[in-house]
């Protein structure tokens, strides 16, 4: 920001001291610009009913973030700038307190638009003390001994007002459109004898550039970690606005080889996707787990379930062990996902006791020369078995949310 230079024995001048005002008022300015952006912003400013309530409604303290420029009149000894852009806040440390009036027709309501703007005003205004040259002792009172006020503040507040809609049959009101340079806050709506307002009549405008939440909410990165392990919901925390989402389908159920001796399948592995999405803090997705395929008996083994997020990526689980062939289940595979793959395919069966059933799809259960092992990870396929006893199951799958 600028500074002002003074040096020891140099005459005071005012415009010093209105600079380091104007300095550190375009600082600011800059500074909520880089954070906030050019457009408004409104933090606090929450319409309610008063306390006790009545026909009026309270605008709570709060603050106004606009884009104007540097200074529309003269600062003092400063000429105005009314070139520069630069975004201002004006402050309001105390509850504005509107009165509204209902329609005088009976069946009828009015909706009423409460608004609010920046704003900038030159006020305080005093007789000030000037220097008499010809009478030290004696200061003039006013700029020339004129007697005359003069402000000695400039103040950035928010200026609130209420307009209101023609009265019309209730359910058909319509609120004023919002004039420009203001921001609309929200629609009250009175009806015809209605002596209070209450929480009901108040409806907060859904395009009030209202800040969602603060620096706190804010996390760096990818710093917490959701798992779904069975079907759900995902809402989208306060302060997130993207997330990385992994989706693994179910793994595929081996089976057992086709008569004594003869070695079963593994089940494919599940699909995979990965996949980084924008999204909007109090969003809910839906979120499928899909379940692993059981084991055969005497049969194929079952396919693996499908896992989604919502409908923007998913996995299809993993095929099961072919009983009569001997061949293993083909890997599920992903889609929509910025990274789209599969866990592997199931193992082939041989015949022949020794060699035992075929190993499952990813981290898939492991053939064994009798009872095949169950999948073993999130979309790992069942392993074979040899004919006569038991195949494993495939792992049910998984979705992990990070944000």
């Amino acid at each position: 920001m600028d500074r002002n230079i003074v040096y020891p024995g140099a005459i005071p001048l005012d415009s010093d001291l209105l600079g380091m005002g104007r300095g550190a008022m375009v600082a600011l300015g800059a500074l909520i610009q880089a954070t906030l952006g050019n457009t408004p912003v409104v933090d606090g400013l929450t319409v309610a009913p008063t306390t006790p309530a009545s026909l009026s409604v309270s605008v709570g303290p709060g603050s106004i973030t606009q884009l104007t420029t540097v200074d529309q009149t003269a600062y003092g000894s400063l000429a105005a700038d009314t070139v520069s852009p630069l975004m201002k806040m004006g402050i309001n440390l105390a509850a504005t307190t509107l009165a509204l009036t209902a329609p005088t027709t009976s069946g009828q309501s009015t909706a009423w638009l409460i608004e609010a703007s920046f704003q900038e005003a030159d006020t305080n205004a005093t007789v000030l003390p000037y220097y008499n040259a010809a009478n030290p002792a004696q200061p003039f009172l006013g700029a020339g001994n004129n007697g005359a006020a003069q402000p000695t503040l400039r103040r950035q507040t928010v200026q609130i007002a209420a307009r209101a809609g023609a009265p019309a049959t209730t359910g058909t009101q319509q609120a004023p459109p919002v004039d420009s340079g203001w921001v609309g806050l929200a629609v009250v709506t009175v009806a015809y004898g209605q002596t209070q307002i209450t929480a009901a009549s108040i409806a907060p405008m859904a395009t009030a550039p209202v800040l969602a939440y603060k620096l706190p909410a804010l996390r760096p990165g990818f710093s917490a970690i959701q798992t779904f392990t069975t079907t759900g919901t995902f809402t989208v925390p306060a302060g997130v606005n993207r997330l990385k989402v992994m989706v693994i389908g179910g793994g595929g159920g081996g089976s057992p080889g086709l008569g004594a001796g003869a070695r079963g399948a593994g089940g494919g592995g599940g699909g995979k996707a990965t996949k980084i999405i924008a999204v909007t803090p109090g969003t809910t997705y839906p979120v499928v787990v899909g379940a692993g395929g059981a084991a055969g008996v005497g049969s194929d083994g079952a396919g693996g379930g499908t896992s989604a997020f919502g409908a923007l990526c998913l996995a299809t689980g993993g095929g099961g062990g072919n009983y009569t062939l001997s061949s293993g289940g083909f890997s599920g595979s992903g889609s929509g996902g910025d990274l789209n793959e599969g866990l592997g395919d199931g193992d082939d069966g041989n015949t022949g006791a020794i060699y035992g059933g075929g190993r499952g799809g990813g981290p898939g259960g492991r053939g064994a020369t009798n009872t095949g092992q169950n999948g073993r990870g999130p979309g790992g396929g069942g392993g074979g078995s040899v004919g006569g006893y038991t195949a494993g199951a495939g792992a049910p799958g998984v979705v992990v949310i990070e944000y």
